[in-house]
């Protein structure tokens, strides 16, 4: 099940301590989410039946089914927003002449209460699919900052998403919250090297490979070698920058929402602890944060508020 990966996740994802209703919100956001990233890497449990479902032609086994299936998607993305604010679907993209009615998807159709009652726009639901179309024309970042620009799509909407239902979203701290979330998906992909690879994909910067004479036949190696490990300890040291940069916006906030941005930015700094502690061998085995220091990170920064 799609909802069920979010217990794979390096924070927790809509925690026991919030009011239903938010957790509600939060695991929908996250829903839609996984299910984007899952048509995207081709990993949705029946994907025939979500292109029945979305009336997208084609076969999972054709050239550029995943993509049509995203366009599906955001056509259900327009339905959802059409439903829920009672307008006529508005054509955005090559999403053209949608038609109208409620979303198909059941984790699109979750979507609509969450537009009902928080100010979210379709943007970054939107970033978030066309995240997953890059994914099918781009497998590899020459730079640093090609990267960054990536995560801008697949990891800041998140970010802003969460601000918007905690009704907290300001100019200043949608700046913090996209390094954390900058910085946690970058952690995610020093995690999952060897899968990634596995995809053909590789988001690690080109140029930080060549600096430290690593090849991409390093990286399918079942060990790290020198150079590898040297390459993640780099990657790594970068993204406990961009946390250390956001952490602040923890501060600026009160009360469970406080509690939850804590422990988001804990799960990142855990997880950055167990790929130290490993090593930086994430080729060997994928390091995954431990829960009790987890627990301690984010109970520190919540009382610090950075």
């Amino acid at each position: 099940m799609t909802l069920d990966k979010a217990d794979l996740e390096n924070f927790p994802v809509a925690p026991g301590f919030l009011p239903a209703a938010w957790r509600g919100d939060l695991m929908a956001v996250y829903g839609y989410a996984r299910l984007v990233d899952d048509a995207g890497d081709g990993d949705l449990a029946d994907p025939a039946a979500a292109a029945r479902l979305l009336d997208v032609p084609g076969d999972p086994a054709d050239a550029g089914f995943r993509l049509a299936l995203l366009d599906g998607l955001e056509r259900d993305l327009d339905r959802a927003f059409a439903t829920a604010l009672g307008d006529d679907p508005a054509p955005h993209g090559t999403v053209l002449g949608t038609d109208p009615g409620e979303p198909r998807h059941p984790l699109v159709r979750r979507l609509v209460p969450l537009i009902e009652r928080h100010a979210v726009t379709p943007e970054p639901f939107r970033r978030l699919i066309e995240a997953n179309r890059v994914d099918q024309t781009t497998t590899r970042y020459p730079t640093y900052a090609d990267l960054r620009h990536y995560c801008t799509l697949s990891a800041d909407p998140v970010g802003r998403l969460v601000l918007a239902l905690a009704g907290r979203a300001t100019p200043d701290r949608i700046e913090l919250s996209d390094a954390i979330c900058t910085a946690l998906q970058v952690v995610e992909h020093l995690q999952d090297v060897a899968e990634d690879l596995d995809r053909g994909r590789i988001y690690l910067p080109l140029e930080d490979l060549a600096s430290f004479g690593v090849t991409e036949h390093d990286l399918a190696a079942p060990a790290a070698s020198r150079g590898v490990r040297q390459l993640i300890a780099w990657e790594a040291s970068r993204a406990r920058t961009l946390l250390d940069r956001g952490a602040p916006l923890v501060g600026t906030v009160h009360g469970r929402l406080r509690l939850l941005l804590a422990g988001f930015t804990a799960g990142g700094y855990a997880a950055l602890d167990a790929i130290e502690a490993a090593g930086f061998d994430v080729l060997a085995h994928r390091a995954k944060p431990d829960k009790r220091r987890l627990a301690g990170r984010a109970a520190a920064l919540f009382a610090k508020g950075r």
